[in-house]
């Protein structure tokens, strides 16, 4: 079982050094044995909106490290003509010497699209074809343009160190149909809990890795799944500092999600802190807090990661900064590198599958 660090910042305290904790984040995982350092692609809000361009913060991650590999979580690839993707990519792939990689997203929020508006209806399928369109522009092959360059090829620079290009990943929310696509073309799928549970997984992954063999792609295929992280042996004081901005984070994708489909909150809220939370995000705290997330002791997420690697996962990417206060988020690093080697070391370890 692999270990990383995924970022999806809360600009609305930001003090100082707005981007702190990702390069101080970044250095930790690079000396103590993390895989890899995630930042999504996020647009006109202010929770995430930290990181609008993955590419120029996984540059600064490159820079800032040496081993780590850097990623994104996820490129909106309808947003981008997939030239400009491959050409920063390959760019970074450059920087970091050959520790690039990128798992790709179709997009949901219609807001994001007015960088592309034409293609929001097609999205999925933009982004599928876009799998077979960058893995032949980072080989040296050529693209035929349109409009006024229409009949002119051109080949991205720099050529990427890795041979054959940075890895790719497929982001899913959680549709059965989506880790079949990654399975059938040979990608990773990056994953999260947010409109399922830990136990909806196995079935999720089983069809992925069928997907992936049925297409005779070598391997099993990689599949990451990302849970909030913040851990303490003093589970009531993880209670009382995470609570609020796990609950802010998670209203925020609520109001996201209704401002794509135009659907009201139609639960009565409860109050808690002082502040109205519905009913439908106070549930899903909890089972974040208790059964979805690294929360609490060492020995409490080392439980949640024994039954993701029973669900056949093969890396967790630890959601850190979901709004606990930078200071609080880099002294508890610590503790999940702990984590990390616990799940190496236990006995019986955390046999996936």
């Amino acid at each position: 079982m692999d270990f990383s660090l995924f970022y999806f910042a809360d600009d609305a305290d930001a003090d100082g050094h707005r981007y702190r904790l990702l390069l101080d984040g970044a250095r930790f995982a690079d000396t103590h044995d993390f895989t890899a350092v995630w930042t999504p692609e996020r647009h006109f809000h202010r929770f995430g909106g930290l990181f609008p361009n993955p590419s120029v913060a996984a540059a600064a991650v490159a820079a800032a490290t040496t081993r780590v590999a850097v990623r994104a979580g996820s490129v909106v690839a309808p947003l981008h003509h997939p030239v400009r993707i491959a050409e920063e990519w390959s760019m970074v792939d450059n920087l970091s010497n050959g520790r690039a990689g990128l798992a790709l997203a179709s997009g949901w929020n219609p807001q994001d699209f007015l960088f592309n508006p034409e293609v929001y209806a097609q999205r999925r399928e933009v982004t599928a074809e876009m799998i077979d369109t960058l893995r032949a522009l980072w080989r040296g092959e050529g693209y035929r343009g349109s409009g006024a360059s229409a009949g002119q090829e051109v080949r991205i620079y720099p050529h990427p160190v890795q041979a054959g290009g940075p890895p790719l990943w497929l982001t899913s929310g959680g549709t059965v149909a989506t880790f079949e696509a990654a399975g059938r073309a040979g990608v990773g799928v990056l994953t999260n809990l947010l409109t399922y549970g830990l136990e909806a997984l196995p079935e999720k992954i089983a069809a992925y890795r069928h997907a992936f063999a049925q297409a005779g792609h070598a391997g099993p295929g990689h599949v990451v799944l990302m849970l909030h992280a913040y851990l303490d042996e003093d589970r009531d004081a993880v209670d009382r500092l995470v609570r609020r901005p796990l609950q802010r984070y998670l209203m925020t994708a609520l109001d996201l999600n209704l401002r794509a489909t135009g659907l009201p909150v139609r639960n009565q809220p409860v109050v808690a802190d002082g502040a109205a939370v519905p009913v439908v995000v106070q549930r899903a705290y909890e089972r974040y807090r208790t059964r979805d997330g690294l929360f609490g002791s060492v020995s409490d997420a080392l439980g949640v990661v024994r039954r993701a690697a029973a669900a056949d996962v093969d890396e967790i990417a630890c959601l850190i900064d979901f709004g606990v206060p930078p200071e609080a988020v880099l002294e508890g690093l610590d503790r999940l590198d702990q984590l990390r080697a616990a799940a190496v070391t236990t006995p019986g370890g955390v046999a996936r599958g």
